[in-house]
């Protein structure tokens, strides 16, 4: 991809864009999308605009698991600090980015991302390190196409760079894996033992966390048009995001670093970090 990308902007440059726009194959965009892309950067003097497609939810598994993949996202990178000038964090997303072409140049894209395996979050930390403003959202008018039908499938998308995200870091790894136990693992386990046990203090502590998660995914199932009654399965999602992550883990110590597409990309340690 980052092979398509370097050659497309430098085709790009020779007619001097005053913007890039990188997306994807399996992305479809509305009549008007560009239009509000560049309308939404000329408002705000943003840098990047860019904005999480709506993925598709059409198979069981897809329900169950694409809107928690943009939720738990979202709790990795917080849009609102993303948008924060003066904020380390920062984050975009692959399938529709709005980059300024003087940014670009000064942030040296593409090749201060030539050996990221997450590219889009690489790009926007190139940018925002080098005194750009940057915008990340969700989608209205951008749609991918691309299906996940089976869990392997959902599960090769998340597992191939669920490590990287964490910096290949086994700490932070492990704070990941204790942080979603925790969130959302023990308050059903709470609940159950504590029915079970005739603990009411251990029930409604374990009901209540359970209902407070619950309460803070229901913007996104309705955001994908989903029913509700999904919410309170989040726990289970989450258990399976966990095993996703150990299991990203597993490759990587195993030398087959992320995979995608029949190819296996591992971490070029004699590079420095790009962020």
């Amino acid at each position: 991809k980052l092979w398509a990308v370097r050659h497309g902007i430098g085709l790009a440059r020779a007619r001097d864009p005053e913007y890039l726009l990188l997306t994807d194959a399996d992305i479809a965009h509305a009549p008007d999308s560009l239009r509000e892309l560049v309308a939404a950067a000329r408002t705000g003097g943003f840098d990047v605009v860019s904005q999480m497609a709506r993925l598709r939810v059409e198979s069981l598994w897809e329900r169950l698991v694409v809107p928690a993949f943009v939720y738990f996202f979202a709790q990795l990178y917080p849009f609102r600090r993303i948008g924060k000038q003066g904020a380390r964090t920062a984050a975009a997303a692959g399938g529709c980015v709005l980059l300024r072409a003087e940014a670009a140049e000064r942030a040296r894209i593409p090749d201060a991302i030539r050996h990221a395996v997450i590219d889009d979050v690489a790009l926007a930390r190139a940018v925002k390190g080098g005194g750009g403003h940057i915008w990340l959202g969700l989608a209205e008018r951008v749609d991918s196409v691309r299906p996940y039908p089976r869990l392997s499938d959902l599960w090769r998308m998340v597992s191939r760079s669920a490590y990287a995200q964490l910096r290949h870091n086994p700490l932070v790894l492990a704070g990941t894996v204790a942080g979603l136990a925790l969130v959302y693992l023990v308050p059903p386990v709470a609940l159950v033992a504590g029915l079970v046990g005739g603990d009411t203090a251990t029930a409604v502590i374990g009901g209540l966390a359970w209902l407070v998660m619950t309460g803070t995914y229901v913007p996104m199932l309705r955001y994908y048009r989903l029913p509700l009654w999904l919410a309170p399965l989040l726990p289970f999602t989450a258990f399976l995001y966990l095993l996703m992550t150990v299991d990203s883990a597993v490759q990587h110590y195993r030398g087959r670093g992320a995979a995608w597409k029949g190819r296996t990309y591992t971490r070029p340690d004699a590079v420095p970090d790009e962020g």
